[in-house]
């Protein structure tokens, strides 16, 4: 394990290198999808972050205003590349503790919209605090069957909005690790061979 300690979110422009990206470049073999993950309060049920997982011709998450990254992962102003199963993982456990769940919901798309996701995710740049549903919701809307995606602030409202979508496949992620998440052991991401 690799520890990792965490900084304060907000519109921190981080640009790694072109040699890193590429290298981290990750590929699955599933289908294309867009996958909208909400970290939602487990008192009340509102919502904290939300954040989207594209998986195209790269799978790679826009993590907006967030605080997560993982030191083996290169980041373009809150791109994360080199998404692969363990480092997905690895982000809904540290969101996931005794106070916050995280809710995937992953919808089928065209390799032509996970395209352009990508494509709008690596042009939009560093995101301020509390303007992460904002920028998800601003991307989904530019997407073919995403238009009546609402220009939202709030994570639940976004989420509420994905459920009514055709073929959305929703999943939960708990863990009763406690509250503070200030460090946390990243695991160790050696590249598939």
């Amino acid at each position: 394990m690799v520890p990792l300690t965490l900084g304060a979110c907000g519109a921190e422009k981080t640009y790694a290198p072109e040699a890193d990206v590429q290298q981290a470049v990750y590929r699955s073999d599933a289908p294309p999808s867009i996958t909208v993950m909400t970290v939602v309060s487990n008192s009340n049920g509102s919502g904290g972050h939300s954040a989207l997982l594209i998986n195209g011709s790269q799978r790679l998450i826009f993590d907006p205003a967030g605080t997560w990254q993982h030191p083996q992962l290169p980041e373009r102003n809150d791109v994360h590349y080199g998404m692969q199963d363990a480092a997905v993982q690895f982000y809904k456990e540290y969101h996931a503790r005794e106070t916050w769940h995280v809710v995937s919901q992953e919808i089928p798309v065209s390799a032509a919209v996970a395209e352009k996701a990508l494509r709008l995710v690596q042009e939009y740049g560093a995101v301020p605090k509390a303007y992460c549903t904002k920028a998800n919701t601003d991307i989904l809307r530019q997407l073919p069957g995403f238009e009546g995606a609402p220009g939202t602030f709030y994570p639940v409202k976004l989420m509420d909005y994905v459920a009514t979508l055709p073929n959305v496949k929703r999943t939960e992620f708990r863990d009763n690790s406690p509250a503070n998440n200030a460090t946390i052991n990243a695991p160790n991401l050696r590249k598939p061979s």
